[in-house]
């Protein structure tokens, strides 16, 4: 069996099994964080079909993703999670899935779903299997010690890494997923993994990040490429975003709300060059 080892333990998050487990509850009891434990999962409600989540190191982000992370783990536990994570490496396939069939981290194994992998890259061609592009990636590696937490290592997960992100490809990726979700009846949810604006004054961040945030609480695809285009928005998972837009608009997920929104000076104290993030739950209105 294809294992996949963490490539990021001890540099985006803790390398120990205890001290993980101990940064996972700060995030989530941290002042900016949601304030409570996720609690016991209850059966999947179909309620929500997915999140923005942000793939700092766990000091500076992981309380804004454990927004979102509470949400879903009210809103039910999921028989499989696809991860979009934007590839930062340049290595790789243009879109592509994880060959390994278990990923490590402290907290343990977790499946890749092969089976829903095998039936995405069926449906659409720009989905191809290409292990070298999750080797060294941690957009998507730093999600799934949050999803142990929440949901226990008997979650599945397709990981999904984007080197192209451009607006007609993000939504041919979105089609897949949404009409395997459909026609197979899946429990699942989608994770978009991105920051927001990068090393700019957090006041230069929020106004340009709140016109990106604007488009896709409407659900507007295009609206949001052109956003990040047109106003020069340093938004590194855009392309993971744009495809999650897709699939909730497919599935008739509409109600997008915008959980936190937070950036490293919170925490380092210095607003004068900031790295953003949001989380965002979409959901059923």
């Amino acid at each position: 069996m294809r294992k996949r080892y963490p490539a990021q333990a001890g540099y985006f998050y803790p390398r120990s099994r205890e001290e993980l487990l101990e940064a996972l509850r700060r995030a989530f009891l941290h002042e900016l964080g949601p304030g409570e434990l996720p609690p016991v999962p209850p059966d999947y409600t179909g309620r929500v079909i997915g999140a923005v989540v942000p793939h700092a190191g766990y000091i500076y982000s992981g309380h804004v993703a454990a927004h979102a992370y509470l949400r879903l783990a009210k809103a039910g536990k999921p028989e499989v999670v696809v991860i979009l994570g934007p590839n930062h490496h340049g290595i790789g396939a243009p879109v592509a899935i994880d060959e390994n069939e278990v990923w490590l981290t402290p907290l343990g194994e977790v499946q890749v779903d092969i089976e829903v992998a095998k039936l995405l890259a069926s449906r659409e061609e720009l989905i191809r299997f290409d292990f070298s592009a999750h080797l060294y990636e941690h957009s998507i590696e730093v999600q799934v010690p949050f999803l142990q937490f929440v949901f226990g290592n008997d979650v599945r997960i397709v990981p999904i890494s984007m080197l192209r992100q451009d607006f007609r490809g993000a939504l041919r990726v979105a089609s897949a997923i949404a009409e395997t979700i459909s026609e197979q009846g899946l429990k699942a949810y989608v994770l978009a993994s991105s920051d927001m604006s990068h090393y700019v004054p957090a006041d230069v961040a929020r106004r340009k990040d709140f016109i990106a945030l604007k488009k896709v609480q409407e659900l507007d695809a295009q609206g949001f490429y052109d956003a990040v285009i047109e106003e020069d928005i340093s938004i590194c998972g855009y392309g993971p975003v744009m495809v999650l837009v897709g699939v909730a608009r497919e599935l008739g997920y509409t109600r997008v709300e915008l959980l936190k929104y937070a950036d490293s000076g919170d925490v380092t104290g210095d607003k004068s060059e900031v790295v953003a993030y949001a989380s965002l739950s979409f959901e059923k209105p």
